[in-house]
């Protein structure tokens, strides 16, 4: 299983208590805040990178945030988690129910495309746990690249744009790679990096731009005025970079980490804080961690239907 942190809530005896005066209408209890679905903490790395750590705190929640994202309702998940709000999604409908489904079993006749499916949903699940680790934490103003839906989607694992409210700047451009993997450390240096290399160049410059303008919309900035504040995207002062990968829990210590993330520092030209890597924990068999999760959020979802019904 993921390690998990889960809060208990203590719940007061209340059998035998004196009975309540009658005096006027019982006020409202105000809304309940919910948990967060995972636990984001800062960990040293080296002087070239920082580090987060993401345990799962509320599996439960965590799947329901997912299912809401598979549904193709991630504007109103990120709302749910701003929020700290029961989730559930905005409306419902079969067609959303058995896309999502899709999106979350394992397919294929034979074991090498059984295998190719299930690292197609597990990437998904992944980059559908990173987004919600970056929501959790986003600040106002922060706009965020939705998880790829298709497992024929390429581009940009992620991107977060983080912009001045009241000079409608952008502030500081996030690009997240989000990778998961038995090979962390093999991960991180033959793809991720190579990856990054490439945003560093600006190879990859119009796709950038334009997804970055397309963020910058929603911050009332539109066509024209959009795409001009996107430039910043290409300038390396506000410019970061988010490697996100599953660590085993016998990993989970500052030398693995520094391994893991060595030769961060030839993204050059850039500070410590420029550099960001992000590790999930995981306890016992990785595609096991994330078989469970994906029937959890099958569950979710047939739960969901079957009170439509």
């Amino acid at each position: 299983m993921f390690q998990l942190y889960l809060r208990s809530t203590a719940v007061d005896d209340l059998t035998n208590k004196k009975k309540m005066k009658a005096a006027g209408p019982k006020p409202a209890a105000p809304s309940m805040k919910l948990p967060d679905a995972l636990l984001s903490q800062p960990v040293p790395i080296d002087a070239n990178c920082g580090g987060e750590r993401w345990v799962i705190e509320d599996a439960d929640r965590l799947a329901r945030l997912i299912a809401i994202v598979a549904m193709g309702q991630a504007m109103h998940a990120a709302n749910i988690i701003h929020e700290l709000q029961p989730a559930s999604p905005a409306f419902t409908h079969k067609a959303l129910f058995d896309a999502a489904r899709r999106q979350l079993r394992i397919v294929g006749k034979t074991e090498e495309k059984k295998d190719a499916s299930r690292w197609q949903r597990d990437g998904f699940l992944f980059e559908a746990i990173s987004w919600v680790a970056a929501r959790q934490s986003s600040a106002p103003n922060t706009y965020l690249k939705d998880p790829h839906l298709k497992s024929t989607t390429q581009g940009i694992d992620g991107l977060m744009i983080e912009m001045d409210g009241a000079k409608a700047e952008v502030t500081r451009a996030t690009i997240f790679e989000d990778k998961c993997s038995n090979e962390p450390r093999t991960m991180f240096r033959d793809e991720v990096l190579r990856t990054f290399k490439d945003h560093h160049r600006n190879s990859r410059a119009p796709e950038l731009v334009s997804t970055a303008a397309t963020l910058i919309e929603q911050s009332g900035l539109l066509g024209s005025a959009a795409v001009a504040a996107a430039s910043r995207v290409l300038d390396l002062a506000y410019r970061r970079y988010l490697a996100a990968l599953t660590v085993a829990q016998k990993d989970d210590t500052p030398t693995r980490r520094q391994a893991i993330f060595k030769d961060y520092d030839e993204l050059d030209a850039i500070g410590q804080q420029q550099r960001i890597g992000a590790s999930l924990i995981v306890n016992g068999d990785l595609r096991e961690n994330f078989d469970d999760l994906a029937a959890r959020t099958i569950a979710v979802l047939d739960n969901w239907e079957a009170k439509e019904a």
